[in-house]
């Protein structure tokens, strides 16, 4: 579940579409529900720091084989450090796992 820190709004309105690579040699992976989409795009802890710093996330699936993913993120007031607010603790932490 996302954080609900929007007190003072949200920002960094981010949005995505995940896709397959097609290189012709193998069939596009189809999915049926978004679950089955971020289970194969994500690790468990890539989709917890999403749950964790994201305060509005929003799944689709995009025709059958891609993913899209917007996001926005709260801020926790004027005396935080960038590096210590929803969204730069997002990056910090997305950017430090191992994939």
């Amino acid at each position: 579940m996302t954080n609900s820190d929007n007190r003072y709004g949200t920002f960094n309105k981010k949005t995505v579409v995940i896709s397959q690579i097609d290189d012709g040699s193998t069939a596009l992976r189809t999915f049926a529900t978004v679950d089955e989409a971020k289970a194969f795009f994500f690790t468990d802890a890539a989709l917890a720091v999403m749950n964790e710093c994201c305060t509005e996330l929003q799944w689709a699936l995009e025709g059958t084989t891609a993913l899209k993913r917007t996001m926005t993120f709260g801020t926790k007031g004027g005396n935080i450090a960038e590096a210590d607010d929803w969204a730069g603790q997002y990056l910090s932490r997305f950017n430090n796992l191992k994939f």
